[in-house]
């Protein structure tokens, strides 16, 4: 791990490939938007010879040259996959985007990874969504290490981010968290700064010199040894408390000396078990240099201490009607099973799939089948279950716009797929004659609501598939027809998910839309008891109208719907015209009498009424009933019902109070607190619809993007009076 190899590097101009799932490393780059992910990427890449010193691959572009979108938003909003090999190995480099909006894509590198590089800003330190997602690795085991960038930051101290880490990341065991290497400080600037020139490794004791742009490998200078010295030991005592030979301790306790090359293989085996997590460091590389300041330490822990796909367990799969099925193996003779971990839309190619390939081996041309259940358990199915088999078309691996071409793609090894119309995120693809279908990862609950409509009848026929090729492509979308309000609501994570949907429909699929705004399903219903007389005569030449209807409408317990009584005595109302008495009144009920909201939890009693022999009809009894139900309304109290949803927010118990005062702002009521697990509590709360139309993005401020919350509907329930006032006067301006 940097202690005992020398560079190893790719070749560039051709497409990284794995002949054996054993030399193929996946591994996924987690930190918070800014602390320099992308940047390492494109430094490992140079390291290894993928890139040229300009950072450009062939064509010119290079291998941050993904998205517009992302050129345009100045961040990462989608996964990315940046292949390179180093030491025999292929690694697959799965970017992820660091901004709360996007966790979509992390999940998915998550899933398609074997091991996980938390990136930490030395300027910047650990927040608290970086910390959630250390918990998430640590619950399913995935090995995971630390690299601390931003070293050339003025005041920038990797002793003291290191500590940070340890106490972040370390939980009961801090000693599970230490740095391989030290940081190697040439001259002091003018500003008092010393710059990032190199690193010392702690087992080797050597300096690895980066300052000529090359490294090279040194020997001590006597004053820095007194500076490793604490570090080393340990160092060495966190190794050999993680190692499985029992004897290690003792023989080191009593004085002897513990050889380097059991030392590594110890470190390695830890790494790779997830029971120990290195701390490295990475400074921007000199100008015109080819090696970023631990590159080749970074890529020697990936390749040694990193797990293979065959020490991975794969997820379960059972067939797509549910008869479970024994868990993959990864083998490249085995049955396909492979997994599609994105979905994205190429303006030359059309639809291209990342693909995760868990046993077997796919091939161009060959026909599979796809299996799709959604990717939420969440309580809607946000995507149709389908079944079909398609034929693939080319493979290919990517690097920035680039797409080189593979001649197959084996167990344990990720591929960009061509032409499979029918994958969406979140599907399997398996043997035609053997169907089997993956267990799903989990997925946030997209809680922001964006309504929007056509801009043009243009766009109202593209609308549909546009809304349609999102979807399927970013799981985290949620696509809702509205049946009480008529909306088309597309629910998002956050602000700048969006705006990135709304551009995604604009530029790549050409259509534009109007964003409105987002209604709750309000409802009216009788303060009290009230009468009404409809009465509709019309004489006017020929048969004309004559229904005359008296009903009395009384307020019920909420949820009860509208009854319809009749106690019509006499036959004042013929038989054959109280259904249309009924219907009148239904109908009228579901414009609703006051705001135009529909009416409920009434009964409407028919009390009497007039007909006439020659001019009563089905119509002029309809009518009638319409009217006599608008006048009740208008001889008593009618109030405004609004939707009541049940919170559950999830947060660290630090920010539990400034929660709960935030709910009581938006007129919620704190229905019970509990505990959720080690430091963090679970608040239970009602909050009326229209106080938490923003609560996805409101929560991540007060919580400093720790919190996270479901939404349930509850009920409704009458609106305060002063509140109904305001909403009844807006409604009348814009009428």
């Amino acid at each position: 791990m940097g202690d005992k190899a020398s560079a190893h590097p790719g070749a560039a101009g051709r497409a990284a490939t794995a002949d054996h799932p054993s030399s193929v490393r996946n591994v996924v780059l987690v930190g918070h938007s800014g602390s320099g992910k992308t940047t390492l990427v494109e430094a490992l890449a140079l390291t290894a010879g993928a890139v040229n010193r300009a950072g450009r691959v062939e064509d010119g572009g290079t291998v941050s040259d993904y998205d517009e979108i992302e050129h345009r938003q100045q961040r990462s909003v989608q996964l990315s996959l940046v292949p390179v090999e180093w030491a025999g190995c292929k690694i697959n480099i799965l970017d992820t985007p660091g901004y709360a909006d996007f966790v979509g894509e992390l999940r998915a590198g998550l899933r398609a990874a074997d091991a996980a590089l938390f990136v930490v800003s030395a300027s910047d330190g650990v927040d608290g969504a970086t910390r959630m997602v250390w918990d998430e690795c640590a619950a399913v085991g995935m090995p995971r290490a630390i690299v601390v960038t931003h070293l050339e930051a003025a005041r920038a101290d990797f002793a003291e981010m290191t500590r940070v880490c340890a106490e972040a990341f370390g939980g009961d065991d801090p000693d599970a968290v230490l740095p391989l290497y030290l940081p190697l400080h040439g001259a002091e600037g003018p500003d008092g700064h010393a710059p990032v020139t190199g690193l010392i490794g702690l087992l080797s004791q050597r300096v690895f010199d980066y300052a000529s742009g090359e490294r090279k490998e040194a020997e001590p200078g006597p004053e820095q040894l007194p500076l490793v010295e604490e570090a080393r030991n340990r160092l060495i005592e966190g190794i050999i408390a993680e190692s499985e030979d029992e004897t290690l301790m003792d023989r080191y306790l009593g004085g002897k000396e513990i050889d380097l090359k059991t030392l590594v293989d110890d470190l390695e085996r830890a790494v790779a078990r997830g029971t120990f997590h290195p701390v490295l460091a990475a400074a921007p590389a000199a100008e015109g240099a080819r090696q970023g300041i631990g590159t080749v330490e970074l890529l020697e822990l990936v390749t040694g201490g990193f797990p293979t796909p065959l020490e991975r367990t794969a997820p379960d799969v059972t067939t797509p009607q549910g008869a479970a099925r024994p868990t993959p193996v990864c083998a490249p003779e085995g049955p396909l099973v492979a997994e599609v971990i994105k979905t994205s839309s190429d303006p030359y190619v059309g639809r291209v799939s990342l693909v995760r390939v868990f046993s077997g081996t796919l091939h161009p041309d060959e026909t599979v089948h796809v299996s799709g259940h959604g990717l939420t358990d969440r309580g809607h199915q946000d995507h149709a279950l389908h079944e079909a088999d398609e034929r693939i078309g080319a493979l290919s691996s990517p690097f920035g716009k680039q797409q080189r071409t593979l001649s197959s793609c084996i167990a344990g090894d990720i591929a960009c797929v061509a032409k499979l119309t029918r994958a969406e995120t979140g599907d399997t693809l398996s043997g035609k004659d053997d169907p089997l279908l993956m267990a799903p990862w989990a997925m946030p609950d997209p809680l922001l609501p964006l309504a929007i409509q056509a801009h043009s009848k243009a766009d109202e026929d593209k609308l549909s598939q546009g809304l349609s090729r999102l979807v399927a492509e970013d799981p985290t979308m949620r696509l809702e027809q509205n049946p009480h309000t008529h909306q088309l609501v597309l629910w998002c994570l956050g602000e700048a998910h969006k705006d990135v949907a709304l551009e995604r429909l604009h530029s790549r699929y050409g259509v534009q839309v109007d964003v409105v705004p987002h209604k709750v399903s309000l409802r009216e219903t009788f303060g009290d008891t009230a009468t009404g007389r409809g009465r509709h005569v019309k004489q006017s030449g020929g048969h004309g109208q004559y229904a005359i209807c008296e009903i009395e409408v009384a307020p019920l317990p909420p949820g009860s719907g509208i009854e319809f009584v009749d106690k019509v005595v006499g036959g004042a109302v013929p038989r054959q015209f109280i259904p249309s008495v009924e219907k009148g009144v239904r109908a009228q009920a579901a414009k609703g009498v006051a705001a135009g909201y529909p009416l409920v939890d009434v009964r409407i009693t028919l009390l009497d009424g007039k007909a006439h022999s020659v001019d009563s009809s089905d119509a002029a009894f309809q009518t009638a009933g319409a009217l006599a139900l608008r006048e009740a309304a208008a001889d008593t109290r009618i109030h405004l019902l609004e939707p009541v949803a049940e919170l559950q927010v999830l947060v660290p118990d630090d920010y539990v109070g400034p929660v709960m005062s935030d709910l009581s702002g938006r007129r919620g009521r704190v229905v019970g607190t509990e505990q959720a697990g080690p430091g963090r509590t679970l608040v239970r709360a009602e909050v009326p619809e229209i106080e938490i139309g923003r609560y996805a993005v409101d929560l991540r401020s007060v919580s400093h993007g720790t919190g996270r919350f479901d939404r349930s509907y509850a009920r409704h329930e009458p609106m305060p009076p002063q509140l109904a006032e305001k909403l009844r006067e807006s409604l009348e301006k814009t009428a």
